[in-house]
């Protein structure tokens, strides 16, 4: 009798404390732009730009300025942040295929879920699963939408309530934040909160309320703008949308109006953070909420010559990241890291915060240990890769914090194969080239070695679906153009870089 009062006595202090851990677990809010440079926050050094929340979110927590998206376009960066893997081990991007259930199955909003969160969304989704759609049954509360959503607040099915008050949609996804803080505090249960907001996207539609933030304003343009600094960039790059954007978005002509609009919409996310912070202050949780801010991925407004994204260049992969977890003691000291770091970290980071064991098949790393010291955690190298666009624009990088390496796998009559070299630390703007500089022949080397380990990775882990596959032959440094997998046989037509006919297959045609 003794020992089943012990044992039973044993089982409820296990369940208190289960209780007790579960109630001390953090709430967590990840909140994600969509086009997001780093040049937009006034804390990575603009002047110009007016970012009060962003900068204080910085100030109060971490700065992260090694920070890379591992592919820079939305569907598959989105994927590779909510599983934290590569995106030729999700399989997810445009033009290859949806998440596959399995996939899905161990994404950080799925695993915080059945550890008793209360999950809610909100925003582009910017993917779809295998019969499920948007998934919007995983989710305790809902506010998503497919595709790229609207910037009309009334467009949005799920966001509509909020159009009366917010008829932008950008305000009305903090006012969906502010609601669902009330209904986790009501219900006592951890909160995972993601935001996915539409803005900065193109086409540009900025919130008129803010017109006067920057009316008149003209901008700093970047050391590294325009066309004659196009000219050491592999041939390879120019051939897809983004050179063409340099001029049909006005970036050459209008460039003042084009910042001003894109700038104004990075403006509204920072009043939709502030309404965030004043309601988990107003609710008292603010002290156990961690907070993550951070883009799918970057933007060449102008540089090189460019507009877009997609590119391995610092303006497209390279993100502002902002972490506040106000428990830590390097809380409150401004701190900033320039440890390595991608969005495949966000999931293993979510999961270990939530105390959730991180899955095997993540690539990413936990940010924690960088949280408790800038100096430690991080990768010693990341694989960035380009897998949308003309053939000429699918690309493969190493970036290992100081240097960047790329292989442009394509050649054709009028290009070869080429490689890039660039030393961030020396040359931040990517001006200098140094793949061909003989005094950079043992760094080349080395970068080489790094690029093959990533590759070895892709070929190891790929998956066998989507069209995965055929990358494991092209982004092979040693494999003869004429034995890749190639599609068909497309040059560029320079006319039109997304045409499918192309002067090698009039010619065949032609020949016939």
């Amino acid at each position: 009798m003794k020992l089943q009062q012990a044992l039973l006595v044993s089982a409820l202090s296990l369940l208190a404390v289960s209780g007790l851990v579960a109630k001390q677990r953090p709430n967590i809010i990840f909140l994600l732009s969509d086009d997001q440079s780093t040049y937009s926050v006034g804390c990575y050094g603009n002047p110009d730009v007016q970012t009060p929340q962003m900068d204080k979110l910085g100030a109060e927590g971490m700065i992260f300025d090694r920070h890379y998206d591992t592919t820079a376009i939305c569907m598959a960066s989105r994927a590779n942040i909510l599983t934290g893997m590569y995106e030729y081990k999700t399989g997810t991007n445009f033009f290859h295929g949806d998440m596959r259930p399995e996939v899905w199955a161990k994404s950080y909003p799925v695993l915080l879920r059945e550890a008793g969160y209360l999950s809610a969304f909100a925003g582009k989704f910017g993917l779809e699963v295998e019969g499920k759609g948007l998934c919007e049954e995983d989710f305790d509360v809902w506010g998503g939408g497919p595709q790229q959503t609207s910037y009309e607040t009334s467009k949005n099915k799920s966001m509509a309530k909020y159009a009366e008050e917010f008829p932008h949609s950008t305000l009305s996804y903090g006012a969906f934040g502010r609601d669902v803080i009330r209904a986790a505090v009501k219900q006592d249960k951890p909160l995972l909160l993601s935001i996915s907001f539409k803005a900065p996207h193109k086409p540009s539609v900025a919130d008129p309320r803010f017109d006067p933030i920057y009316a008149d304003k003209v901008f700093t343009k970047p050391g590294n703008y325009g066309r004659e600094h196009a000219e050491g960039r592999a041939p390879q790059s120019k051939q897809g949308r983004q050179y063409v954007y340099f001029s049909d978005w006005g970036y050459d002509s209008n460039y003042d109006e084009v910042m001003r609009t894109y700038h104004q919409q990075v403006y509204a996310i920072d009043v939709a953070i502030g309404m965030i912070r004043d309601e988990l202050e107003a609710q008292g949780i603010a002290d156990n909420t961690v907070i993550i801010f951070t883009s799918d991925n970057g933007y060449i407004c102008g540089s090189h010559g460019y507009a877009s994204k997609v590119l391995p260049m610092e303006e497209a992969s390279r993100v502002p990241l902002m972490i506040y977890d106000p428990r830590v003691k390097t809380a409150g000291q401004g701190l900033r890291t320039q440890m390595l770091t991608g969005n495949i970290d966000f999931a293993p980071t979510i999961l270990e915060l939530a105390g959730v064991p991180i899955p095997e098949n993540m690539d990413g790393k936990s940010l924690l240990p960088i949280l408790k010291d800038p100096t430690k955690g991080g990768h010693e190298q990341l694989t960035l890769m380009n897998t949308f666009g003309p053939d000429a624009t699918k690309a493969m990088s190493t970036v290992d914090g100081r240097y960047k390496y790329t292989f442009w796998w394509y050649g054709d009559d009028d290009m070869d194969p080429t490689e890039e070299l660039y030393d961030l630390e020396k040359d931040p703007l990517e001006l200098v080239n140094l793949a061909s500089n003989p005094e950079f022949a043992p760094v080349m080397e080395q970068m080489r070695q790094k690029y093959d380990q990533g590759y070895e990775h892709l070929e190891q882990e790929a998956v066998d679906y989507n069209g995965y596959q055929r990358y494991v032959s092209l982004f092979d440094r040693e494999l003869p153009i004429d034995q890749k997998q190639l599609e068909e046989s497309r040059p560029i037509n320079r006319k039109n870089p997304q045409a499918k006919k192309t002067k090698k297959a009039k010619k065949n045609k032609k020949d016939k």
